[in-house]
């Protein structure tokens, strides 16, 4: 990571929108710029909520690219781009993953990544996070640093949140403060933001129930015919 500066906030969601649609919708990538908008506004798997123009996308585009951290090329008449991360940072596909989508949606533990990465990547427990984690904190200075830090436990919070480092550095009051604010003019919305974690949490788990049903050979619905709630004769 020789040389790469800060991104801002809008770069970072420009990036992890690219690493997101390449993993989960593969069949419409490479993305236009019209798909990056699309994907960076989203209401749900995104925390802040943004607002961000087809000029900003254009202009964080053009400065990843400079960075090499993001390929143009040509399809057609349309003008495509996709994510080069993995290789201008030098991580494997599971801590790109993790960085992406802290990129994506902000602060989350161990937990909360492994249960968001069901659809990027399929992880065998949280110890398996813990540890590309860790090894992304951990990461030496002559590799460019470390790319992720473990915050202290805020107060009323059960479990230690992950950040990405990709933005600068970050600090547990840094986030209470509220400072991450956007560039070039794009917006956040406070009350989206909250209800799209919420969306993206209910989405999240309800994907994990249908597929444990499916190995299971069960119905999400339960088994039919049975009343809902059984009384006592008495």
């Amino acid at each position: 990571m020789t040389d790469l500066r800060p991104l801002t906030p809008i770069e970072a969601r420009v990036l992890g929108t690219l690493m997101e649609k390449a993993r989960t919708v593969p069949d419409t990538y490479p993305l236009s710029l019209n798909l990056v908008v699309t994907g960076c506004n989203q209401k749900t798997s995104r925390d802040p909520v943004m607002n961000v123009s087809d000029a900003q996308a254009q202009e964080a585009l053009d400065e990843l690219r400079r960075l090499s951290l993001v390929i143009e090329s040509q399809g057609g008449r349309v003008t495509k781009y996709e994510h080069n991360l993995q290789r201008r940072l030098g991580v494997p596909e599971q801590s790109a993953v993790l960085l992406g989508l802290l990129m994506l949606r902000g602060p989350q533990t161990a937990a909360e990544l492994r249960l968001n990465a069901e659809r990027w990547y399929r992880f065998a427990d949280i110890s398996s996070v813990e540890g590309f984690l860790n090894e992304l904190a951990e990461r030496t200075e002559d590799k460019g640093g470390p790319l992720a830090r473990l915050l202290p436990r805020a107060p009323g919070e059960r479990e230690a949140r992950w950040v990405q480092l990709l933005c600068g550095p970050v600090t547990i009051e840094s986030i209470a403060a509220g400072a991450h604010p956007t560039s070039a003019g794009g917006t956040f919305d406070s009350q989206s933001e909250r209800i799209a974690r919420l969306e993206a949490e209910l989405a999240a788990l309800s994907a994990t129930v249908a597929r444990l049903c499916a190995e299971l050979g069960v119905s999400p619905d339960g088994p039919t015919g049975a009343p809902a709630h059984a009384t006592t004769a008495r």
